[in-house]
């Protein structure tokens, strides 16, 4: 191991979390209403109504995989009866179609803020960065879960990250940071998570800090009562016109 690797695997991390976490604080304190996707609906939203659904969902099978993949041992899987045949193809299987969907629909995303002309002028400079940095992140998690189904299909074994990657993520949180568990990686993963820590630096000073705030209160609000029109009519015009003052 070189200083490098105690710097990137070592010392990164924790200056990562003390930015995510204080900066994520900074910007509620301070910059509450600020605190927003800036939605662009009003804009364009045929576009909008395909690549938003497709992009979120495939994320949200990202976020579970990583989940799961980084926090559950292998002892633990094996444990339940889950060979690690059956888990490595049903991950890559996943992960290669949540992939495409996630990265199919940031491009879609990207697209429509670059040709709609209302929508990119209201795209900031600190916009183009977050697109970039999560385009990159999404596009270096493909070409990982890529490779690995590629040595498969070869008839090789591609990289265990749950003995690497997911040994050095779980010894972050225990205070005893794995640093030759991660500088074992493959170059391709060690992109991979240099690219994820930049994302992850960058949440709470961009408008992907909205996915920290969970709409709760919309399931218990009170309903919204409207006026009903009276049944015996058909069309406003039907009722009688009342004098004014009577």
């Amino acid at each position: 191991m070189t200083w490098l690797d105690y710097a990137l695997w070592g010392v990164l991390p924790y200056l990562v979390l003390l930015v995510l976490v204080g900066g994520t604080v900074w910007r509620y304190r301070y910059d509450r209403f600020g605190w927003t996707t800036r939605s662009s609906q009003l804009y364009e939203s045929r576009l909008l109504r395909i690549a938003s659904p497709m992009f979120h969902f495939g994320l949200l099978v990202v976020i579970v995989g990583h989940v799961i993949g980084l926090l559950i041992p292998k002892s633990w899987t094996e444990a339940v009866g889950i060979p690690e045949s059956a888990y490595h193809l049903t991950a890559l299987s996943l992960g290669i179609v949540a992939g495409v969907c996630t990265l199919g629909g940031i491009a879609l995303l990207i697209w429509r803020r670059r040709t709609t002309g209302p929508v990119f002028s209201a795209t900031t400079v600190n916009d183009k960065i977050m697109y970039l940095v999560l385009t990159m992140a999404i596009v270096a998690g493909l070409a990982t879960t890529q490779l690995s189904a590629g040595a498969d299909l070869t008839g090789g074994h591609g990289h265990d990250y749950r003995e690497t990657v997911s040994v050095w993520f779980r010894s972050i949180w225990i205070l005893q940071p794995d640093v030759a568990a991660m500088a074992a990686s493959t170059f391709a993963f060690k992109l991979h998570v240099v690219i994820g820590l930049a994302l992850f630096t960058l949440f709470p000073f961009t408008r992907l800090v909205h996915a920290f705030t969970a709409p709760v209160g919309y399931l218990f609000r009170p309903y919204v009562v409207y006026r009903a029109r009276d049944p015996r009519s058909t069309t406003r015009t039907s009722r009688p016109i009342r004098r004014g003052w009577g």
